[in-house]
């Protein structure tokens, strides 16, 4: 199947685009290891600079945030608390610091190397249902911060028909609440009555 390309990604309404990840597959091929993937049923969309959750909040540029301001199309990979890494994809254009935070999948491709990988010998929503979580089964690290997703280790592909609204579930983002009420923004999406997102509210 065709990649998804940086088109998908530039485009100005970050709501949307979150919205129209979900039902996306996400894979990932890092080193020797085999395709690993899943369904996207989770993300979290970040609007700098008028967003306060967001690290580009008033412009702001950092050696972290410089990934935020490329061009849409490319993986923003942060530690969270310093330990563990957190996969967003940047949209927009050039010096528009958007972003999506992918939460969670529902795995499908490579799911003994996934288990493995987190240590579980049963699949279920605590493989990859969360944002840490996913990117250690998925083998997302560091080294994978501003990597092209059109082209290179980590990509995203449509294999299944858009979802319609009423299977969209909107609501207040998590770990954020330093940000006030731009905290209880309803901006994030999950697949409605999915099994495989993070825990619910």
């Amino acid at each position: 199947m065709p990649r998804l390309q940086p088109s998908f990604f530039i485009r100005p309404d970050v709501l949307e685009i979150s919205k129209q990840l979900l039902g996306k597959h996400l894979f990932t091929k890092t080193g020797r290891s085999t395709i690993t993937g899943g369904i996207i049923t989770e993300t979290e969309a970040y609007a700098g600079p008028e967003d306060r959750a967001s690290h580009a909040h008033g412009n702001r540029r950092t050696k972290r945030t410089e990934t935020m301001f490329k061009r849409g199309g490319v993986a923003y990979v942060y530690l969270c608390y310093g330990m563990y890494p957190l996969f967003n994809i940047v949209t927009n254009e050039e010096n528009i610091p958007h972003a999506i935070l992918i939460r969670a999948i529902q795995p499908t491709h490579g799911i003994a190397t996934m288990l493995r990988r987190r240590r579980k010998t049963k699949l279920d929503r605590s493989v990859a249902g969360g944002p840490g979580v996913l990117c250690l089964a998925l083998g997302i690290g560091l080294i994978h911060n501003g990597e092209n997703l059109s082209n290179g280790r980590i990509w995203l592909e449509k294999r299944n028909s858009d979802l319609e609204p009423g299977q969209i579930k909107a609501s207040h983002r998590i770990g954020v609440e330093y940000a006030g009420a731009h905290a209880r923004r309803p901006w994030r999406f999950r697949i409605k009555n999915s099994p495989w997102t993070s825990k619910p509210d």
